[in-house]
């Protein structure tokens, strides 16, 4: 490459950060560099062919040719390193080599191998390559407006080509403006954070926000603090504890009020079910069947996970259908040894030649056997949402779902849709959606470190179902009914119903009085006895007490902070009585402000090292089964931005094993305790009927799921 067409390389204590405007002609770049060099008060550097080209059609009304191509790019290079020893930390071209290059081998079909050479070698930390919907501008040295699309294409294919990092602006002059603005902002994180502008480009095509992996390697690197908390809450304290009647009362006055309301009932339901048989895919993994007997390996590994399921076989939904299996693979079934049976109907339950159960979602899983069928999850959740979350003879299901499972819970649904909307006179309105990809969350190696793949790729992880707070936010409901997928039961369906009902009509209760309290608060004028009742409401109905200070506050302050408290989503938490299961449960929590309020919060959220914390974790007295309904909407009747109320010191960090190699990751907020953190919270005590979670497969065995 000549030497006045190599580009300038960068000397001194601040690095230049180079931006190139790419595209078409009559696509906003000119118009672009300036406005940002003026934003960043910087330099830019203007395109040296116009001028050059203006010129000689002024002196001798040529058109550009081939010839010229060599001359303007040396014309550019000098240029671009003039204003590159001046610029301030930014510098904006534009135009660049490989503008000249791409014109020369469209117009001419021919690129000088200089001019290829410089084109391909010249770097810039970011390429904005500029769209065609801005519209085509006539002037003397403008080719024409057909054929723009074939032009940016060919554009476009030059930067994959040569492997350039660039980001598509599309849009109005101002709308580039600040998409650009913040692009550019983030690619300065991302250099502070030690990312390479192809690193930067691959992360903004995730459509992960820079200050949240920002934020990550922050608590890989300082941890995440460990919740404060005060006491467990127990009933009386913290937990309300309702009769019976009183659960028929609220379910009757939600019933009154639910034909005026947006129901909807939420279910995530993304989940394989790997944890589910974890103790039968180690069995099959262990196991030596040529060498030793089940029983000898359930002695061996004090296996009793194994040793229940074997005992309890027959009776698992789906027992006659993997036997039938068996005998047609097995013509001497019949003659083989009992751990021969066993062994190879595991096997085939697990198998991805035949059932393939491990890796399936739970909610296609057959959990109930009923006379005339067998019964999936996602069933009986059609089943229930009829019972409880319906109002105007219709219904709607909410399902968060792998993309790649969608197809079989529209299978199931497709069948047994017609005779549930039959049979309850409820139309079923469902609909799915997915984890967003852009919470999935940063990998780091031990050392913290981004982890790469074996292409140099870094590792993004999802993120846990915490990231379904983005998938509740585009609700469009008044009420939600949450609750997870194995959460479901064969028999007491009214019975379920019931609570679940009063637990929507204390919401609604409790929602209509909050409003009603911020639709006076906005009035011109307020009595102070209504404060008083504001502050009581809060004390009796909702655990919230006053800060210090608060009654030292004049009207007008005390006003706005009732209105902070008051206008944020509402959710209604069932708890049952702690049987040992693992999970969140209800505490009091300190947070970093003082303020103390009603929070579920996990054991691994716990300082385990601290006895007095341990000796809280260890007085609980209640558990959450998350069974939740949900306010999401003001009192105006807008829906919140519910990612403003989740708590991001909430998250957790796991170790997992990735290939061999011990890796961490980063879990977002849970979606029922961290995500929700911010809300206005109600803990009511329900009975155990209504928590039947499937964690493992031998749940299946228990009454609540047998016939």
């Amino acid at each position: 490459m000549e030497e006045n067409l190599r580009q300038l390389q960068q000397t001194g204590t601040t690095e230049i950060i180079k931006i190139a405007l790419f595209g078409p002609e009559s696509t906003g770049k000119t118009t672009l560099a300036k406005q940002l060099a003026e934003y960043y008060k910087t330099e830019w550097v203007p395109e040296f062919a116009r001028d050059y080209l203006q010129e000689k059609w002024n002196s001798i009304q040529q058109i550009c040719t081939v010839d010229d191509m060599l001359s303007i790019a040396y014309g550019q290079a000098r240029l671009e390193n003039e204003r590159t020893l001046i610029a301030n930390k930014y510098l904006f071209c534009d135009t660049n080599l490989m503008v000249t290059k791409v014109f020369s081998e469209v117009y001419y079909n021919y690129c000088d191998p200089l001019l290829n050479e410089a084109a391909r070698n010249h770097e810039y930390d970011l390429f904005f390559l500029t769209d065609i919907d801005v519209p085509w501008e006539r002037d003397d040295l403008r080719d024409k407006a057909e054929g723009r699309e074939s032009v940016f294409a060919v554009f476009k294919q030059s930067l994959i080509d040569n492997n350039k990092p660039f980001i598509t602006l599309s849009g109005n002059k101002d709308l580039r403006l600040q998409k650009a603005i913040a692009i550019i902002d983030d690619l300065n994180l991302a250099r502070e954070l030690g990312f390479s502008s192809a690193d930067f480009v691959y992360i903004k095509e995730c459509g992960i926000p820079m200050k949240n992996i920002q934020k990550q390697l922050n608590f890989f690197k300082e941890g995440i603090p460990k919740a404060d908390v005060i006491n467990p809450a127990t009933l009386s304290n913290g937990i309300l504890k309702l009769a019976e009647k009183d659960f028929q009362e609220k379910a009757n006055f939600f019933d009154a009020h639910k034909l005026n309301l947006k129901l909807n009932k939420f279910v995530p339901a993304s989940g394989a079910a790997s944890r589910m048989f974890k103790f039968l895919t180690e069995f099959i993994n262990e196991f030596d069947i040529e060498n030793e007997s089940i029983n000898a390996y359930i002695n061996l590994k004090k296996a009793s996970k194994l040793s229940i399921f074997i005992v309890g076989m027959e009776q698992f939904p789906f027992f006659e259908a993997i036997d039938k299996q068996l005998r047609a693979e097995f013509t001497d079934f019949d003659s083989l040894d009992r751990s021969f049976k066993n062994y190879y109907f595991i096997k085939l339950l697990l198998s991805s030649d035949y059932f393939n159960f491990a890796n399936q979602p739970k909610g296609i899983l057959p959990f109930h056997k009923y006379k005339t069928h067998i019964a999936t999850p996602v069933e009986e959740h059609l089943l229930e949402c009829t019972h409880y979350s319906s109002a105007n003879n219709s219904s709607h299901l909410h399902f968060t779902v792998s993309e790649s499972h969608q197809q079989h819970f529209e299978n199931i649904i497709d069948k047994i849709k017609p005779e549930i909307e039959k049979k309850s006179g409820v139309a079923i309105n469902i609909s799915y959606s997915y984890q967003n990809k852009s919470t999935d969350t940063i990998a780091v190696t031990m050392k913290n470190k981004p982890l790469r793949d074996e292409n140099g790729q870094l590792v993004f992880r999802p993120g846990g179902h915490g990231a379904l707070i983005e998938n509740l936010n585009n609700l469009d409901a008044d009420i939600v009914f949450i609750k997870n997928i194995d959460n479901v039961i064969q028999n007491n369906l009214e019975k379920i119903s019931l609570y679940k009902k009063g637990l929507a009509g204390l919401l609604f209760g409790i929602q209509q009085k909050v409003f009603s309290y911020l639709n006076a608060l906005d009035s011109v004028s307020i009595e102070p006895q209504l404060i008083d009742e504001i502050i009581l409401f809060l004390k009796d109905n909702l655990n919230v007490s006053m800060k210090d200070g608060f009654y030292s506050k004049s009207l007008k302050n005390k006003i706005t902070e009732l209105q902070t408290i008051l206008n944020r989503p509402i959710r209604v938490c069932g708890m049952v009585k702690n049987e040992g299961e693992p999970g969140g449960g209800p505490f009091w929590v300190r947070d970093d402000l003082g303020g103390i309020s009603l929070q579920i919060v996990e054991s691994s959220q716990f300082d385990l090292d601290n006895d007095t914390q341990k000796a809280i974790l260890n007085a609980a007295t209640h558990f959450n089964p998350v069974d939740l309904v949900c306010g999401i909407k003001n009192y105006k009747n807008e829906n919140f931005d519910l990612t403003q109320f989740v708590d991001d010191n909430s998250g957790f960090i796991v170790e997992k094993n990735v290939s061999g190699e011990s890796i961490k990751g980063y879990e977002l907020p849970g979606l029922w305790n961290g995500a929700m953190a911010n809300w206005l919270t109600v803990f009511v005590q329900v009975p155990l009927i209504t928590f039947n979670p499937v964690k493992t497969v031998n749940d299946l065995l228990k009454p609540a799921h047998q016939s």
